[in-house]
């Protein structure tokens, strides 16, 4: 068996009747979910659907989910946001060390930055950075931890088209290099069928469709055979192609 087959053979993450109300209104609605260990997997959903508060009960930030409560995650879990973050007082090596320490930190920083392509740029201030290679060192930041789970809240939705090509092409090779569990939340219906290997569409609180994508990578937006993923998902989001 492959490395790889091995891992998805092990959850990641497990949940079991997650719920989560705000103000009386039930956001997640007794959800059930396992993440295998080494997937890549999007989430789609909505406005307002519960897929970031869903994030932040994986992340271990939200400690107001009911329900039976059951949730496990790895003990490594980062997470990027769809702004960077980074502190504008620190440099960016010093934004990517965040938190760490150790004797080989620094080297391990610099690595990070080498491979997300920032190689070089380690003295520069964020306010130097452009919005992707400011995500690129979010992204560094997130893999210098080695996270057994990456968990990314739209990290491409305030980039522009070419940038978010190109940092899709990144996170993809990331991924395979270093093969965390990934789950990704989106809007954007492509962007999860290019990205990922499982696209989950949450509504009204629970997993309405959970579909497979079984195509080799890379892949093109172009790709006709695509085109039959993003019909069913549009369909569990209630969107036809007039309205898109």
């Amino acid at each position: 068996m492959a490395p790889h087959t091995e891992q998805l053979t092990r959850s990641a993450v497990r949940l079991r009747g997650l719920t989560r109300s705000f103000e009386g209104r039930t956001v997640l609605d007794g959800i059930d979910l396992d993440l295998p260990a080494g997937q890549f997997t999007a989430l789609l959903g909505h406005s307002g659907s519960g897929k970031s508060t869903l994030l932040r009960a994986i992340a271990g930030l939200d400690h107001g989910v009911a329900g039976d409560g059951r949730l496990t995650a790895p003990r490594r879990v980062s997470v990027v946001f769809q702004d960077s973050r980074l502190l504008p007082w620190r440099r960016v090596l010093d934004n990517v060390l965040l938190g760490l320490d150790g004797k080989d930190a620094a080297d391990r920083g610099r690595s990070a930055l080498a491979e997300v392509g920032l190689a070089g740029r380690e003295r520069a201030w964020p306010g130097e950075l452009s919005g992707g290679e400011a995500q690129r060192a979010a992204l560094a930041r997130s893999l210098v931890r080695e996270p057994e789970l990456l968990l990314a809240d739209e990290p491409f939705g305030a980039l522009d088209a070419l940038t978010r090509i190109k940092m899709h092409h990144l996170l993809r090779e990331l991924w395979q290099r270093h093969r965390p569990s990934v789950l990704l939340v989106t809007h954007d219906v492509d962007e999860a069928i290019v990205l990922a290997d499982r696209v989950l569409v949450l509504d009204r609180g629970r997993i309405g469709l959970d579909l497979t994508i079984d195509r080799p990578h890379p892949r093109s937006y172009r790709e006709p055979v695509l085109g039959e993923y993003r019909e069913r998902l549009l369909a569990a989001l209630g969107v036809t192609e007039d309205h898109t």
